[in-house]
């Protein structure tokens, strides 16, 4: 289910209630300062509808534009930023922490593939039950994942314990080839 997004009201036409208010046309020019009446009747002239843009200026600022192709306009914008996002930069593994040395590096194959992509790995050991009291048994995975890794990537910061994870950060290590391309 997507996130819902959160939606900004203007006020148009009748709604604005600050007077006298900064008026600009649809091409972007001021056309001064006017008392709140004049422009209503300066916007129905023209056929256009009167929109609060700045609510929160001295004066206020109002536009004179089509609402429905401003509203358009601003959706269009948003769904633009949206994809301007980045989304994904981390990526994790998890992992037991009497997990088996295959397993281990069939997972890693995998994680070498993102430092090309230029993404951060968050390895995760997650401890069930009784295990949490070897922690270090964790400790010793993420330092065999470190040596198996250290060529693509480096540890980022030492890891940590969060409740009964154990959760290790690693950044990929940039080459003078890859940064001459």
């Amino acid at each position: 289910m997507r996130k819902q997004e959160k939606t900004i009201f203007y006020r148009i036409n009748w709604q604005i209630r600050a007077s006298p208010i900064r008026v600009i046309d649809s091409q972007g020019k001021q056309l001064g300062i006017l008392a709140l009446d004049k422009a209503r009747i300066l916007a129905q002239e023209k056929g256009l509808d009167l929109v609060e843009i700045a609510p929160r200026a001295k004066p206020p600022v109002a536009k004179l534009i089509n609402y429905a192709k401003f509203k358009y306009q601003q959706q269009k914008k948003r769904r633009q930023e949206h994809k301007k996002q980045k989304r994904g930069e981390v990526k994790e593994f998890r992992f037991s922490p009497f997990v088996e040395e295959a397993d281990v590096t069939r997972k890693l194959k995998r994680a070498k593939k993102f430092s090309l992509a230029g993404r951060r790995l968050k390895i995760t050991v997650r401890f069930r039950g009784r295990q949490i009291t070897k922690q270090n048994f964790g400790y010793d995975l993420i330092n065999k994942i470190a040596k198996i890794l250290e060529e693509n990537y480096q540890l980022e910061e030492k890891p940590k314990i969060i409740g009964k994870r154990l959760i290790a950060f690693f950044k990929p290590i940039k080459h003078e080839n890859e940064t001459k391309n």
